[in-house]
């Protein structure tokens, strides 16, 4: 059976501000609308394939007028005719139905490739949105140690008023303030490149009006279930899509070959016409039964050429599936690596600041007691700052490591939004 609709695993973070932006993207995505185009042009083209399967009914009308001579002398006369005439095509050797099902599988690569995309672009979203978190962390991290930094600048100044400290503590004080106030330049070039890269993903021009308020990175507590390797194989849509490619160059294979073999065609017309002779007037109805062979004899190799073109489109569908799931594995045996590694490296730094802090709060004491200089002063400050920031960035990075193991382990959620967005797109109007 269908597997179970699984749920979008974004809501594990608890933000409405974030699942907005989401929304905001499902719904205006110029990267999904290109995608819902491609989607619909496969659908089209597999509605006219299956067409083939068919008959096909044309209704022709005929009225004119003409002069023509005679016996006693010209003569003018109307002339009408209206026919429906219908043809179809025996599907004797099963190239119409190849042919259709092949359309069929590359429409539904085309779904499973929607669904790849908008698993990237929810996955970069959402990296994005904790990447400008991080950021504004940065920043307020930063404007607290300016304020550390200009806090030790006077107290320092005041030791060196009073004759207590040399002019080197006050040269080196403002060094690491001015220092401090460079960097916050670079996380706020940093967050708006960050909010920029957001707007254009909900399809907006690239200025900060999607700002993220203040919002705190999420505490990470639950574990992905990766699964069975089978398991795998359902979930990631590229893996489906690359499945159902090889499904349609198989069936364009078999519609090559057939394409050499007799076709047959069955013509039928029926009708009724009027005309004006010199005589009177002639007017009745009129049918016609027409069946007509093709047998393909020499073509110069055009044919057998196309059969072997398509064995290898074959052949390439079935090695870009073979290393579609050699990657998806490798995807996911690297975020977990990450993954761990990251857990591990937050342990490290959350311990290394808290020792750096007092470390920091010790050299101060012996500087203001006179037992130091105050070079030790200056590398605690500087040790713990950079923990405490490198810290904000381990936890950011453990976040996008558990997007990219959710982007890995693939799902079918998008389903739902792909249909739900297919329902408004501009291309709804036309007729099943």
């Amino acid at each position: 059976g269908e597997p179970r609709q699984s749920e979008p695993w974004w809501h594990d973070f608890a933000d409405p501000q974030l699942n907005r932006l989401i929304e905001l993207l499902l719904a205006e995505n110029l990267s999904l609308e290109q995608g819902l185009a491609r989607l619909e042009q496969a659908q089209a083209v597999a509605r006219q394939a299956g067409a083939g399967q068919w008959p096909g009914l044309t209704l022709s009308g005929e009225a004119g007028r003409s002069r023509q001579p005679a016996a006693t002398g010209s003569f003018t006369g109307n002339h009408q005719q209206l026919a429906v005439a219908a043809a179809f095509e025996i599907d004797l050797w099963g190239k119409l139905a190849a042919r259709s099902k092949a359309a069929d599988y590359s429409t539904r690569a085309n779904f499973a490739e929607l669904q790849t995309l908008t698993l990237g672009l929810v996955s970069q979203l959402i990296d994005l949105y904790y990447l400008a978190v991080e950021q504004r962390a940065q920043i307020l991290l930063t404007e607290q140690t300016i304020a550390s930094f200009s806090e030790t600048q006077n107290r320092v100044e005041q030791r060196y008023r009073l004759g207590l400290r040399p002019a080197i503590d006050l040269y080196q004080a403002r060094q690491s303030l001015q220092n401090a106030r460079a960097g916050r330049e670079l996380f706020e070039a940093g967050l708006a490149n960050t909010e920029h890269a957001m707007a254009v993903l909900i399809g907006r021009f690239p200025d900060r009006s999607s700002s993220v308020k203040l919002a705190d990175l999420p505490a990470l507590v639950r574990s992905f279930p990766v699964g069975l390797p089978s398991q795998l194989l359902e979930q990631r849509p590229d893996l489906r899509a690359a499945m159902d490619r090889i499904a349609a160059a198989d069936q364009n294979v078999a519609a090559a070959i057939a394409e050499r073999f007799p076709s047959i065609n069955l013509l039928a017309s029926y009708g009724t016409s009027r005309q004006e002779i010199t005589s009177g007037v002639l007017s009745g109805d009129f049918w016609s039964l027409l069946s007509s062979l093709t047998l393909p004899i020499f073509d110069a190799g055009r044919r057998q050429a196309e059969v072997e073109r398509n064995r290898a489109v074959l052949r390439e569908a079935i090695a870009a599936y073979r290393l579609a799931v050699l990657n998806a594995f490798r995807e996911i045996e690297d975020g977990l690596a990450n993954h761990r590694a990251s857990e591990l490296r937050i342990q490290h730094l959350a311990e290394s600041e808290n020792a750096t802090a007092a470390t920091m709060r010790l050299a101060w004491q012996n500087y203001l007691q006179g037992l130091s200089d105050y070079l030790p002063v200056l590398t605690a400050q500087r040790a713990h700052y950079d923990t405490q920031s490198r810290l904000l960035a381990a936890r950011r990075q453990l976040i996008s490591n558990r997007i990219s193991l959710a982007r890995a382990l693939g799902g079918n959620w998008m389903e739902t939004e792909i249909e739900r967005r297919l329902v408004t797109s501009p291309g709804d109007q036309k007729n099943e």
